[in-house]
């Protein structure tokens, strides 16, 4: 173990952050505020991870779809120490309901008592299981309920049926079996707090120019304060060697040495990349089962619907939702133009990774015919597909229990990455609260009793 040694010129210990996504963003800020010595390194071409962007038409805009609430408190703080909360602009939205080839709207009470699919007692039952999730305080306790048996307990068979299960199997496919409560309750918590910080309406927010705007000031900030940045880098294998210093290989074949490791990246990641955990770490992280997402981004002429996001209940539908983008976003940003989003979730495994752009384009745009009969392929004015195996680890039965500790076997490597989220589902707001909760308890004993290294 390297220790302090006052007559040997300590020197500011060397962090290396693996993964550019808004987690390891916001950990190479914090630490560096902290005077630390901090390399961030990112696989790919460019910052953001899934909330990185690609270029659409003539637009730039991310490639996944995302969405400020009014209750992501340590989101909004994080844009307003950077200088963005001016530029943070709110809207009221709302929400369709694609059910038996019709679409509904389902805005607010009085559509939602209207809505002909379900009965009134049924209707009574839903409302009545949202307003239950939204007080529960102890959501360990869910953990050990599978997420169906909770729902039909409390919405009961017919709501289960008509609404919950498809929605289930549109999210999940069939990974829903194993799923825990805990996954419904975080979704109700997260848009019933969202709605009643909006005072009972759904306001949604999102920064002018979008997350390439916040992205490139995260950029500026970490370059003022020293951090040296690294994209187009992929990490081959990481070893601590004799001397208790990292050596990271890079898939170039070149080498780095730090004295700390922060790992951010996704757990299929780990066990290939970190040689050194122990053979029980490595066995925990590779039993968490990762959503991955195929998401086309559509570049239109002209709007689909007046709704942020088109809930889909018809089984034949190929994606998860559809999502109207520009109903939050100014069309001025996008030139003009409507921007959706057709997501769908699929486990890591799937085969739709490896079908071809035309065919999943051909699908998608064959849904959208059907479900809107005003769409024609000619307003399309761009079509993109993004692919991403592991985007979401699933809250299985117990999952909390399945996590080993953020501090690993190792001494000075850290996991802090998304499989962390245990009181919520997958969203920016969570992503940094796992970052700046990880500064606060685990890697703050680290700075505080090793902040410097013998030089």
């Amino acid at each position: 173990m390297i220790v302090k040694n006052p007559d040997s010129n300590p020197r500011p210990a060397k962090w290396a952050i693996a993964g550019g996504g808004m987690l390891g963003l916001t950990l190479a800020m914090r630490m560096a505020k902290q005077g630390h010595d901090v390399t961030l390194i990112e696989a790919a071409d460019r910052l953001g991870g899934l909330a990185s962007v690609w270029e659409l038409g003539d637009i730039t805009w991310e490639k996944h779809y995302h969405v400020i609430l009014m209750s992501d408190d340590r989101l909004r703080n994080l844009l307003d120490e950077i200088g963005l909360s001016d530029e943070l602009n709110w809207v009221e939205t709302k929400t369709g309901f694609y059910t038996n080839g019709t679409l509904y709207s389902m805005s607010d009470t009085a559509e939602f008592l209207k809505f002909p699919p379900l009965t009134l007692i049924e209707k009574l039952r839903l409302g009545g299981t949202i307003f239950y999730a939204s007080k529960i305080k102890n959501w360990r306790r869910l953990e050990k309920i599978p997420v169906a048996d909770w729902l039909r307990r409390w919405s009961g068979k017919g709501t289960f049926e008509k609404i919950w299960k498809p929605l289930l199997n549109a999210k999940l496919g069939e990974s829903y079996k194993k799923t825990a409560a805990s996954f419904i309750w975080a979704h109700i918590s997260r848009m019933y707090k969202a709605r009643r910080t909006g005072l009972k309406k759904e306001m949604f927010g999102y920064v002018s120019g979008g997350y390439r705007r916040i992205i490139e000031r995260l950029e500026q900030v970490l370059e003022e304060l020293g951090v040296s940045v690294q994209v187009g880098a992929p990490i081959e294998n990481i070893r601590k060697q004799a001397d208790d210093q990292f050596l990271i290989r890079m898939a170039d074949g070149s080498e780095q040495q730090f004295d700390r490791v922060i790992m951010t990246t996704p757990n299929s990641i780990l066990s290939k990349v970190c040689t050194d955990l122990s053979e029980d770490e490595k066995a925990r992280f590779d039993k968490v089962d990762y959503l991955g997402i195929v998401c086309a981004s559509a570049l239109l002429k002209k709007p689909l619907s007046p709704y942020y996001v088109t809930n889909i209940t018809d089984t034949w539908v190929p994606m998860t939702a559809v999502i109207e983008m520009t109903c939050i976003v100014d069309r001025e940003e996008v030139n003009g133009h409507s921007l959706v989003y057709l997501p769908k979730y699929v486990p890591a495994e799937h085969e739709l990774f490896d079908r071809s752009d035309d065919d999943i384009q051909e699908d998608f745009l064959s849904a959208l015919d059907r479900m809107h009969p005003d769409f024609h392929r000619s307003d399309v004015v761009d079509f993109k597909i993004s692919r991403v195996r592991s985007v979401m680890a699933i809250p299985t039965l117990n999952y909390s229990q399945l996590l080993p500790p953020m501090k690993s076997s190792v001494d000075g490597m850290y996991i802090v990455n998304s499989s962390y989220i245990l009181r919520g589902n997958l969203n920016v707001n969570e992503t940094i609260t796992i970052a700046e909760e990880a500064m606060e308890t685990v890697l703050q004993d680290e700075l505080n009793a090793k902040g410097t290294v013998s030089g």
